[in-house]
């Protein structure tokens, strides 16, 4: 069994234009046109039934729409929303509040599309909410094409919000930092209990020892087995893991036992 838990899909009336303009961006090809329906059948078509959907505010004026959008595909096709704040809106906590009850299963945060660093203290307070509702939290973490200079959710970053929140469930994409995996290595690799690790759109971009290296110290309990579809083939990331030398059971929790956990399934 797998559960992809880094995925990206938009309503049918923008997803046109939104894969326009994210493909110029990242110089990427997607794999499925950016609906709900064609990430399932492409899942599907992997031998990945069930997903966790990550969109992005990208404003504030966007929270309502968003997150409205995300409840109407939760629960339905194996997929599982998470919603999304601006977290600089002065309704970013109020929105927190009205993820939980839209029964979305926690936030996901993009520094580099939100335009904020990931340690800004100005954005505690979303995360006080986050953990005190007990959302999980998934964060961009690493290079981003959309701000190539500025690195907005650097790893070190991410050990003060870990030493900071330790309530928190902080899950961090692209293996704690993207193309930032020796710091990641070093700072967060095994350091924190209230952290995951994803493994989104690394097939192809990380050596195997180093990801070898990482997943051993940081543990196969806390890592979660992603693509970042439709920017990658979910079947890439499978054979990484694959690869790995490491127990058939440690790789079931990577496949889908911790993201039971992380997301409270009562099976």
């Amino acid at each position: 069994m797998y559960i992809d838990f880094h995925t990206h899909a938009f309503s049918e009336k923008i997803a046109e234009k939104a894969m326009k303009n994210l493909s110029a961006v990242s110089e990427m090809n997607p794999c499925t046109d950016g609906t709900v329906g064609d990430l399932c059948s492409l899942l599907k078509s992997r031998g990945i039934d069930e997903a966790v959907l990550l969109p992005v505010a990208t404003k504030p004026a966007q929270h309502e729409i968003i997150n409205s959008w995300a409840q109407s595909v939760n629960n339905k096709n194996g997929i599982y929303a998470f919603g999304s704040v601006y977290p600089k809106s002065e309704e970013a906590v109020e929105e927190v509040d009205r993820i939980k009850n839209r029964g979305l299963y926690g936030v996901k945060l993009h520094p580099d599309y939100q335009n904020f660093t990931a340690d800004d203290e100005s954005i505690y307070p979303v995360y006080e909410k986050c953990s005190e509702l007990g959302l999980p939290v998934v964060f961009h973490a690493g290079y981003d094409p959309l701000s190539p200079d500025f690195i907005h959710g650097n790893p070190e970053d991410f050990v003060r919000i870990c030493e900071n929140f330790p309530d928190l469930r902080v899950i961090l994409a692209h293996l704690g930092g993207m193309h930032r995996w020796d710091i990641a290595e070093r700072l967060l690799a095994g350091r924190f209990e209230n952290l995951w690790l994803d493994t989104a759109v690394i097939a192809g971009e990380i050596g195997a020892d180093m990801f070898s290296r990482i997943v051993k110290k940081h543990g196969a309990d806390r890592i979660l087995f992603a693509s970042d579809c439709p920017w990658d083939d979910p079947v890439n990331e499978i054979k990484l893991i694959e690869s790995l030398d490491i127990p058939d059971s440690e790789k079931e929790k990577i496949f889908y036992k911790n993201a039971h956990e992380l997301l409270d399934f009562k099976r």
